[in-house]
């Protein structure tokens, strides 16, 4: 196996208020050059149910409807050894530096997609940056025992931090 680094750039921008790290793309994430590629990843399904929006389809959506509802997204891992997808296989971490981030939004908290993601950002981030991350049900398939509904339901935590008034949906 040898090293991956990680092909996509953050998304964010100033007015992002609460960040959402995965662990590390999925093949299909690699190769689309997005976050959560994969159709049987549910986190599109799940943001666009919490917040009460059509589930975007394109890039281009996608990344509209994290900026415009306040979400930045990348992940903890900036390079590492994996076989396949598999975050049980995740070897020779070195993480992002989230920094990057942190430097230009007024980021209020931070949401984990999983427990992978959490327990290198507890090791690796929060060190750093001193903010302590709720960690959040995966949105990965391989999580199958978490439905739609569960899923949906667990993630409506992100809505207090997205405005003043507790949340972002669009009625």
């Amino acid at each position: 196996m040898e090293k991956i680094e990680h092909p996509i750039p953050p998304l964010y921008n100033e007015a992002s208020k609460i960040l959402i790290l995965g662990s590390f793309p999925s093949v299909k994430s690699r190769e689309g050059r997005f976050f959560y590629h994969h159709p049987q990843n549910r986190f599109w399904k799940v943001l666009a149910a919490v917040l009460h929006q059509p589930e975007p389809q394109t890039i281009g959506e996608k990344q509209a409807f994290l900026l415009g509802n306040h979400i930045a997204v990348w992940d903890v891992i900036a390079s590492c050894t994996i076989e396949g997808s598999s975050d049980s296989s995740i070897r020779d971490v070195t993480p992002n530096d989230l920094s990057v981030i942190l430097s230009h939004a007024h980021i209020s908290q931070i949401f984990c997609n999983g427990g992978t993601s959490y327990n290198y950002y507890k090791k690796y981030q929060e060190p750093a940056t001193n903010i302590p991350a709720i960690r959040l049900p995966s949105t990965s398939p391989a999580n199958a025992a978490w439905t739609l509904p569960k899923l949906t339901d667990a993630w409506s935590s992100i809505l207090p931090w997205l405005d003043e008034t507790g949340t972002a949906r669009q009625e």
